[in-house]
């Protein structure tokens, strides 16, 4: 009666209380002693639950292992700790050495070598130098079967035959090496100078701004009169004729367009203009009684064959087989056939970097290789003059070429196109020192922007001099 009389009161309430100041009421339930009962079932059950999931998630899948490895025989090698008294070893142990960005200086003839630039197959100047960094454990294996893992560049690729005085090389090398170590490991005709620690994105090639090599030829190419080799060993230039070689060089020097002058090049082709910031005779010498001239080219790059195409032509016109006006004709849009001149004679003489030692002067070694000046004029005159003169005195490499040349025509035959194609034009052809922006950092994609800077600059003061033909090819 008590919980009848309580509900009717309550509910008395609500009716005249109004509703807005009560928030809630408890609500109130009468249960018998049977639900009472019932509850506490439901709640010993729900209690027994939950220590069966407490059991189940210890139970992991790592005691699972674990109770699994139980069973299995112990490892007899381990102690109580859990260790193992037994060291393992290393099947293939790994050497890790640091390594930083290194610029190396060598010279080499290159006579009997098939170019700088590595070849399978065929002897090159890359394969032995390799070889010699792994013998004296400066690179390992895998580095010399993958060069590109050291970051290893060349500031030139040199053809077939060709010698170089102050070739430079990119890579990383230990921190300590000696010299010593990699001369004994190269045969004679190679040679490294000196090492030197550069910036970390250092890059032999594309660091440089400008290459100068020398072409050395007996002077006797220059009159076209003598034709016994005694004659040719007496003869002696004169400075007339000095003057006459001087103004045909002249003309190569500026910007201008080098098609004629290398492969697979279309006069439309960007990648045909080059600067050349000089061609001059430097100085004649005697040697086995026959009289030498050394001819000295700086320019910005070049391009295959380039050098001794511009040598072939200029023989070709102070020997009077054509006339001056083949000069202009080969920069011209027509297609010209130029002689090419042995390779016997060319050297790449100096890689400049005057940018980079300008910029980093004051952190890093200049790259002109002044203290090792004496030791490469040495290795030149032991290795590579006498080479030269060997093949011109006793192979007359220049005289039987003269002979060929006498029979060249500087007209395209039949086989060659006049007009190229749009894949061939976009794909160019086999650069000497051009470089592939793709594989290039910040700092070479910047110093490569300056470069053709200067070209432009170059290109457009000989437009405004008027050294361009009617359509504005230079």
């Amino acid at each position: 009666m008590s919980v009848i009389f309580y509900r009717l009161f309550v509910n008395a309430l609500r009716q005249n209380l109004p509703r807005h100041p009560i928030k809630s009421v408890p609500h109130v339930r009468s249960i018998s002693a049977m639900e009472v009962a019932t509850v506490e079932k439901v709640a010993d059950d729900n209690q027994k639950e939950s220590q069966e999931i407490v059991q189940n998630k210890n139970f992991t899948r790592f005691k699972q292992r674990f109770m699994k490895r139980q069973w299995q025989d112990p490892d007899p090698n381990k102690t109580e700790n859990g260790e193992s008294d037994e060291k393992k070893h290393c099947e293939r142990p790994v050497e890790r050495i640091k390594r930083k960005k290194m610029a190396l200086v060598l010279g080499y003839c290159g006579v009997d070598y098939y170019g700088m630039q590595r070849n399978p197959g065929v002897r090159t100047i890359e394969e032995d130098l390799l070889k010699a960094l792994m013998e004296a454990k400066y690179i390992t294996e895998d580095d010399f079967n993958n060069q590109q893992n050291t970051q290893f560049q060349r500031s030139s690729r040199t053809d077939k035959g060709v010698s170089a005085a102050r070739q430079v090389v990119s890579l990383k090398l230990p921190l300590e090496v000696d010299i010593n170590e990699i001369n004994k490991r190269l045969p004679d005709c190679i040679k490294v100078f000196g090492i030197k620690r550069v910036t970390n994105k250092f890059n032999s090639k594309s660091k440089c701004n400008a290459r100068t090599y020398s072409y050395t030829l007996p002077t006797y190419v220059f009159e076209p009169s003598l034709v016994t080799d005694e004659e040719r060993k007496q003869y002696r230039i004169s400075e007339d004729k000095k003057e006459q070689v001087g103004k045909v060089l002249e003309v190569y020097k500026g910007t201008k367009s080098y098609h004629n002058f290398t492969e697979k090049k279309h006069h439309q082709d960007p990648s045909s203009l080059r600067y050349m910031m000089g061609f001059t005779l430097d100085r004649v010498f005697v040697d086995s009684e026959m009289e030498f001239a050394v001819l000295l080219v700086k320019g910005q790059s070049f391009m295959l064959h380039q050098i001794r195409k511009m040598v072939g032509l200029a023989i070709a016109v102070l020997r009077g087989h054509t006339d001056n006006s083949i000069l202009e004709k080969a920069f011209g849009k027509e297609k010209v056939m130029i002689p090419t001149a042995p390779g016997l004679g060319l050297v790449l003489d100096t890689v400049h970097y005057d940018r980079y030692d300008n910029k980093f002067k004051d952190s890093h070694d200049s790259l002109t290789w002044t203290s090792e000046e004496e030791e490469i004029q040495k290795f030149k005159h032991e290795h590579i003059y006498p080479v030269i003169v060997k093949g011109e005195v006793e192979n007359n490499s220049m005289a039987l070429w003269l002979e060929k040349m006498s029979n060249h025509s500087y007209e395209p035959s039949e086989d060659v196109p006049e007009k190229i194609d749009e894949k061939e034009l976009a794909a160019g052809g086999d650069d000497d020192d051009d470089i592939d922006e793709e594989d290039e950092g910040d700092d070479e994609k910047n110093d490569r922007k300056n470069s053709n800077t200067v070209v432009s600059t170059a290109a457009q003061s000989n437009m405004e001099n008027g050294n361009t033909d009617k359509s504005g090819n230079l």
